[in-house]
C-alpha cells in the first residue's frame, strides 16, 4: 500500500504525473465539455505494486468531480479503481 506520492496535474499535456526515483508515472485523459475520458495509466515496471497508479487515479477522479465532469473510464485500471472506490 502506498503512503501517497505527490501528483502533479499538467493540463497543457492532459495528464497527471508522479515523479518517483527519477522516473515518471502518468495518467492521460481527454477532456470534453461535460466528460473526461481517462485513457491510459502508465507506471514504469520498476515502480509497480507501490500504489502509484491508485494515487494518480484518485487525484484525477477528485479533479474531475470538482470540475463537475462525468468520467469515461477507458483505461482498464481506472475502471477497476472506480468499481472498488466509487
Amino acid at each position: 500500500m502506498s503512503v501517497g506520492v505527490p501528483v502533479e496535474h499538467q493540463p497543457d499535456q492532459s495528464r497527471f504525473t508522479a515523479q518517483v526515483e527519477g522516473q515518471t508515472a502518468f495518467l492521460t485523459y481527454e477532456r470534453g465539455t461535460d466528460v473526461v475520458a481517462m485513457t491510459h495509466t502508465i507506471v514504469p515496471r520498476e515502480l509497480e505494486g507501490r500504489g502509484i497508479a491508485g494515487d494518480l487515479t484518485r487525484t484525477a477522479v477528485q479533479w474531475a468531480r470538482a470540475q463537475g465532469l462525468s468520467i469515461d473510464a477507458q483505461c482498464s485500471y481506472v475502471r477497476s479503481w472506480l468499481q472498488k472506490n466509487a
